[in-house]
């Protein structure tokens, strides 16, 4: 009998009576939608993928298969507005290697573009039913505080989560300590007198101390974006910079302040962004570079949030 067979059977209650059963990746067989909800959830809120992006993006590309057939830019149209542009490209990316079915090893799973440890392992747990421990920012937050464990370096983390495993239900284990993490054992505030693991918490009494994280520090940026339309098309081109590659922006410019528009702000991933758009007849580019959209498209067309809110 495991030594923490007491936890194990308070954390699966708890889940059964509290965890999130609705979400709709947790109630499928199908490894590829499992896939798209890892990769979408990365670095975007629940509610968002659950309520727009996932259900709009398999009504699109049901399959790995279609997904592969799919040009890239109908991809990041699909995408627009989720950010980190380098997921979806790597979504379509990995479909085109492996066609119609993901490899059945975290280690296989790991060579694929896009797919790191903590990827693989849910692929693993949550679509193969393996027995693997998980760890995203939500489990690593309730077994540091746990365990008490300050500043543990990831491995430490990860070896932690394996010893804690629940092998009689691995899959309802990962995903009730995933909830726990969301739910109660919040980064500031936890509710621990709602907290089925509580009783043997090493961090019950100072919870905050075990979880401490460095300030995020952003790097600001001007932007300078010209705005050329014509016939009620505007004058966009294909980036090639590594914040949008592959989509449609707008074009930059030097600013000139006779032509100067409008200026906004805007985050995305470490960056805080000072757009600044100027108004203009004409652009010294090649006019071959230019893809002129017309404006009523704009909704599907794979251009960012930022562009979008330039223009909208």
């Amino acid at each position: 009998m495991s030594k923490f067979s007491q936890e194990h059977i308070a954390l699966l209650s708890w889940y059964a009576n509290v965890g999130r059963h609705d979400l709709p990746w947790r109630n499928t067989q199908d490894i590829y939608h499992i896939y798209l909800s890892e990769i979408m959830l990365q670095q975007t809120q629940v509610n968002r993928v659950r309520d727009e992006y996932y259900p709009k993006f398999l009504k699109r590309f049901p399959t790995m298969f279609s997904l592969a057939n799919a040009q890239l830019d109908e991809v990041f149209s699909l995408w627009s507005g989720l950010g980190y542009y380098s997921r979806a490209r790597n979504l379509h990316k990995t479909a085109t290697i492996v066609k119609d079915a993901l490899p059945l090893t975290q280690k296989e799973l790991m060579k694929l573009p896009g797919i790191g440890k903590y990827t693989a392992s849910a692929i693993c747990s949550f679509g193969y039913k393996q027995n693997i421990s998980v760890v995203d920012t939500n489990i690593a937050r309730v077994l540091k505080r746990y365990f008490a464990l300050i500043n543990p370096k990831d491995k430490e983390v990860w070896e932690y989560a394996t010893a804690f495993i629940n092998a009689v239900d691995t899959r309802a284990h990962n995903f009730a300590l995933m909830d726990l993490g969301s739910l109660v054992c919040l980064p500031k505030n936890p509710k621990c007198s709602e907290c089925p693991l509580s009783k043997r918490c090493q961090a019950k009494d100072e919870p905050e101390l075990y979880t401490q994280t460095k300030k995020k520090l952003y790097e600001s940026l001007e932007l300078f974006y010209a705005i050329m339309i014509k016939e009620n098309k505007v004058a966009l081109k294909i980036s090639q910079d590594k914040l949008y590659k592959g989509m449609l922006v707008l074009p930059s410019v030097d600013p000139l302040e006779e032509n100067f528009y409008r200026e906004f702000r805007h985050s995305y991933t470490k960056y805080r962004l000072s757009v600044k758009l100027y108004k203009v007849d004409d652009l010294q580019e090649k006019q071959e570079e230019l893809i002129w959209l017309d404006l009523d498209k704009l909704e599907d067309a794979p251009i960012s949030s930022l562009t979008k809110k330039a223009l909208l």
